[in-house]
């Protein structure tokens, strides 16, 4: 199996995705818990739809949403002045 990364944030790779989804039977939120997988910067909003293909790719069966993911947008820090009103 190649080196591709699927995760940037957390440098997660194909294989390792692979590798967790059969070793442990995961769903997509398990994988994610195991490999850390979409839980970097982007909040997973770059990889999820990338694990779950690789999931149905390797199970067969679509992603389920009965527990969803948690996707959120990136947080950025913010200097208190900005808070205060005092920009300069």
């Amino acid at each position: 199996m190649n080196q591709t990364i699927i995760c940037r944030c957390e440098e997660v790779y194909l294989e390792d995705i692979h590798n967790t989804a059969i070793t442990y039977n995961c769903s997509a939120r398990e994988v994610k818990l195991r490999t850390r997988a979409g839980m970097g910067y982007c909040g997973g909003r770059t990889c999820r739809p990338a694990v779950d293909a690789i999931l149905e790719t390797i199970t067969g069966e679509k992603a389920g949403h009965a527990i969803p993911m948690k996707v959120q947008p990136p947080v950025r820090p913010v200097p208190l002045a900005v808070l205060g009103g005092k920009v300069r």
